[in-house]
């Protein structure tokens, strides 16, 4: 599969244009608007002195030839020459004063919108369900790409409308304004210059705007390409498939890069298109004046064949600087609709009941429950179970067999496409899901630590806990000597830690969070034999009337549940006490017996036996 035209396939629907982007930009902008108020007035001074040069242009070339046809003085010339070096160079400083205030907080605005949109979509991706995150579409890199260039992209956006656009177009407007009244013939000239310049580059951007989304799509599948190497990196060590990765990656870059010389090649022939008519206005224009002046038009004199070709270039600075603004607008656009596709995905909302009660005991029923990824895979069909309270139950299955599945589902991480959940007797949708999860414990085979200290990454579990608390929750996970070891004990950086170590951290938070509802799906499936059985006393001490489902290949853990479900490829084949569904052969005594063949148990026991015997 092409990554980039699947990406361009699964662009969002809506297309968005200039007036929508501007609606969307326009909330994040309202709460600067001293800061747009300031900017604007800033921009029309700076309009008004743009068009000073043409002014005393006129004024000093007029002043200066009519000195030169009489009789010549040089106290008259040293005084045009101080007169105009005054106004030109306290002009430039007061330029250069109102410039900086004026890009200063342009700039200041757009750094702030530049936080406020990431706050805004890193608040609103929090609360988004799990289903978003395993989309296809949804993948780390892609939607990182997304959000940093949607960022970027927007506040050039208010970058280029109060600090490029406005000031352009305000002096050019301005001086188009002056030489309709200097003369009407002349502005005309300019004027018509304008609107095939706009439509050239109207042209310009609809060529472009297809090259532009492939470009788009082809930066995230360099940067969905780039974290999977990197994810990944030993796995593809270990297999000598350096090669083969940096083949795929050339691919992708070697499409992005097509692209790219595409849109760069028509943006040259179009710049190039641009850049010739302009020159022909400013020829036209000194054409016109020249002639004008030498019929002595009324009003036309040698002055004013530089004041207008000065004031044309002041028309004509935005024409110059259109085509990198009109570039930009539209990569705005582009990815614009990745970025406020993830802000206005009101649908991705995590839904939440009210329900919060005072107890929460644990008991689960699930009725008829049949579940289905994103991705179109089945991982559950007509499941029903219970998980009475206070009792442990173990979902027993080979791997893919819908196990994890419903301890996502039971969190809330998903809802079924059919059936029911419930939890003491209410409908698991109806539960505040912040309270649900507040009160349940959850240990994964492969558990997050975030950068930061040890201390910090056991404290996940209860922000509100003391030092000795988080000393106490290290000893039951069995990792406090091992950090009181470390040069800086609990301030020590946690991911600097073996993959056990790490492991037992998660399992510290579970202990400081102290929940009634326990879910531990492989807990030690990365620990060592000695480390797994001192683990498997911390949890068989915390499991003291709590309500515990656990998911574990380890017979050990299996064997003292309650209660067993054993799934086969998404449908429940088995439940029971364990004795009683050893008995009934199957599926689970076939896992029970690999089990303890795999681990030789005949040989242990035997050795065991000697070593008392002895």
């Amino acid at each position: 599969m092409n990554p980039i035209n699947d990406q361009e396939k699964n662009t969002t629907e809506k297309r968005m244009n200039i007036v929508g982007l501007l609606r969307n930009i326009i909330p994040f902008v309202k709460p600067y608007k001293w800061l747009v108020a300031a900017t604007l007035i800033l921009t029309f001074v700076g309009s008004l002195m743009a068009q000073v040069n043409a002014v005393v242009l006129d004024r000093a070339v007029d002043a200066i030839n009519a000195l030169i046809q009489t009789d010549f003085a040089w106290t008259a010339a040293a005084k045009i020459l101080i007169t105009i070096s005054v106004i030109l160079l306290g002009k430039e400083l007061l330029a250069a004063v109102v410039t900086f205030a004026q890009r200063f907080l342009g700039q200041k605005m757009r750094i702030y919108i530049s936080r406020d949109l990431s706050l805004r979509v890193v608040e609103r991706m929090l609360s988004f369900r799990m289903a978003f995150f395993s989309a296809a579409d949804n993948e780390t890199g892609k939607l990182q790409s997304r959000i940093d260039r949607g960022v970027m992209s927007l506040s050039n956006t208010v970058n280029n409308l109060f600090i490029e656009i406005l000031p352009l177009f305000t002096s050019a407007i301005l001086a188009l304004a002056l030489m309709f009244i200097a003369n009407v013939y002349v502005g005309l000239v300019a004027l018509c210059i304008v609107p095939i310049y706009f439509y050239i580059t109207y042209l310009q951007a609809k060529r472009l705007k297809g090259w532009r989304r492939g470009v788009f799509g082809s930066h995230q599948a360099v940067s969905q390409g780039i974290l999977n190497i990197i994810e990944s990196i030993s796995v593809i060590k270990s297999f000598n498939r350096e090669e083969i990765e940096s083949s795929r990656q050339a691919d992708i870059q070697r499409q992005m890069t097509d692209q790219q010389m595409n849109t760069r090649r028509l943006s040259y022939i179009f710049d190039g298109a641009k850049s010739f008519l302009e020159q022909i206005g400013t020829v036209l224009i000194i054409i016109l004046t020249a002639y004008l002046v030498l019929t002595d038009y009324p009003g036309m004199t040698i002055g004013k064949i530089m004041y207008h070709v000065l004031l044309f270039n002041n028309v004509s600075a935005p024409i110059r600087q259109l085509h990198r603004i009109y570039d930009d607008m539209n990569d705005a656009l582009i990815y614009a609709e990745g970025f406020f596709g993830i802000l206005h995905a009101d649908n991705e909302v995590e839904d939440s009941g009210g329900y919060r009660p005072e107890q929460v005991k644990g008991d689960f029923c699930m009725q008829g429950v049949t579940f289905t990824y994103s991705n179109g895979t089945q991982a559950l069909t007509d499941v029903s179970l219970r998980i009475r309270p206070g009792k442990i139950t173990a979902l027993v299955g080979l791997s893919g067999a819908g196990k994890s599945t419903i301890v996502n589902l039971l969190d809330k991480f998903y809802h079924p496409d059919s059936g029911s959940i419930t939890l003491d007797g209410v409908d698991l949708r109806d539960w505040d899901t912040q309270w649900l999860r507040d009160h349940v414990g959850l240990v994964l085979q492969k558990n997050h630590i975030f950068s930061g200290t040890i201390e910090e990454n056991i404290r996940y579990g209860n922000p509100k806990a003391t030092h000795e608390e988080i000393e106490e929750a290290a000893r039951k996970a069995y990792i406090y000597d091992q950090i009181m070891a470390l040069p800086k004990g609990f301030e020590s950086q946690a991911l600097q830690l073996s993959g056990g170590q790490q492991q037992r951290i998660a399992i510290a938070r579970m202990f400081l969070k102290n929940p009634p509802i326990i879910f531990l799906d492989e807990p030690t499936a990365s620990l060592d034999a000695i480390a797994t059985e001192q683990i498997k006393a911390s949890i068989d001490a915390i499991k003291a009337g709590r309500t515990v489902i656990i998911i574990s290949h380890n017979i050990g853990q299996i064997i003292d549940a309650d209660q067993i479900y054993v799934l086969q490829q998404g449908r429940m084949v088995q439940q029971g006490s364990p004795d009683e569904v050893y008995r009934q052969g199957g599926l689970y005594k076939d896992i029970f017996d690999a089990s303890a063949r795999s681990m030789n148990a005949d040989k242990i026991a035997r050795t065991i036996m000697d070593e008392d015997k002895s």
